[in-house]
């Protein structure tokens, strides 16, 4: 075990000390004393190497992680497992924004809040299917355009003044699925995904989330489902498809887009080089 004391030492030596670590076949790391660190467990592999922060986690915490497991004692900052491709993480306590924003594989755990535009483009490929659960509310735009993947949101602190889950959540969501512990308002939720009862594969999906996150921050599972759950999943697969329009060389009457009066006044087609010229 490799103990190291983040106090006055920049985020990037402390990176580099990680990996010449990893490198020489360390396995786990505790480091103390983490204060804002950035960037720390991006990009690095191996399926048996633990980091143990305490402190506060800086922004893109595993940020294009595959594998290794990154367990935070404190807060994190925006960015966590954003682009993930494999691994778990374990936040004992909130998050900021946008937490694993395109995030493709492994697991995250969030014992507390959570800010704006989580799980924003989650996409899923084969057996790669990134998983998210919070313990606590999420702010606006929760799974903003999501295309694969699980977000569960459990809400154990919401009340009526702190509501579970943020405006636009599912906004422009066209894959993947959410399990949300309780209701969602139907003015709070984008016109692309629509709420559902939990069937017998759902639970089956939910379950050992559930006990992962249980037996990591020391809840029951018996009484985080005594709550109905309900799922929300994308009614769309195009959602804006309506919104756009062929490039101008795919179209075969090129009048749609130039009118005759190109032509009566001499003016010939507009030479298109590219799609912002169009």
């Amino acid at each position: 075990m490799q103990k190291i004391d983040a106090q006055n030492i920049h985020y990037k030596e402390l990176n580099f000390m990680i990996r010449e670590g990893i490198a020489k076949g360390e396995k786990h790391f505790v480091i103390t004393n983490v204060n804002g660190h950035r960037y720390t467990g991006d990009g690095i592999k191996g399926e048996d190497v633990v980091i143990e922060l305490h402190g506060t986690g800086g922004n893109d915490l595993a940020a294009f992680m595959n594998g290794p497991t990154i367990r935070l004692y404190g807060n994190a900052q925006d960015g966590v497992a954003n682009t993930m491709n494999a691994g778990e993480v374990f936040v004992h306590g909130d998050a900021g924004d946008v937490l694993s924003y395109g995030m493709r594989g492994g697991t995250a755990f969030i014992k507390g809040d959570v800010g704006y535009r989580v799980g924003i483009h989650m996409k899923e490929y084969l057996s790669f299917v990134p998983k998210v659960v919070i313990g606590g509310c999420a702010g606006d735009f929760f799974g903003e355009y999501m295309a694969g993947g699980i977000l569960v949101l459990l809400g154990l602190n919401a009340s009526e003044s702190k509501p579970i889950v943020g405006d636009y959540c599912a906004t422009g969501m066209h894959g993947g699925r959410m399990y949300i512990r309780g209701e969602v308002n139907e003015y709070r939720m984008g016109k692309e995904a629509k709420a559902f009862d939990l069937d017998d594969d759902d639970r089956a999906l939910l379950n050992p989330l559930l006990e992962g996150f249980c037996n990591e921050f020391g809840y029951k599972r018996e009484d985080i489902i005594k709550k109905k759950f309900c799922k929300l999943i994308p009614v769309s697969k195009r959602p804006y498809g309506r919104h756009y329009v062929p490039g101008w060389h795919l179209l075969t009457n090129r009048d749609i887009l130039f009118p005759k009066s190109y032509e009566d006044q001499g003016l010939g087609y507009p030479r298109v080089r590219n799609i912002r010229n169009r």
